[in-house]
């Protein structure tokens, strides 16, 4: 799994047809989590009419949470 790879979290930006803000926000989290990934916020979205820009971020680990590879064990 990819989780293993990745040290905090995974940044994707693209371009989503959607009729609004809230539907691009809507269709970014549930197409990160059918990714698998549970932890998912939008930080960035600019709908432009029939489409929107957005930026997604999928924590594996949030800042001040407790890494797994630190103490061996095997993964999130």
């Amino acid at each position: 799994m990819i989780e293993k790879h990745v040290i905090d979290a995974l940044d994707v930006e693209t371009t989503l047809l959607a009729q609004s803000e809230q539907e691009a926000r809507d269709l970014g989290i549930q197409m990160m989590r059918s990714f698998g990934f549970k932890d998912v916020d939008v930080v960035f979205v600019e709908h432009n009419g029939f489409a929107a820009r957005i930026r997604l971020r999928a924590y594996i680990y949030r800042p001040g949470d407790q890494y797994d590879w630190v103490d061996g064990s095997d993964g999130k």
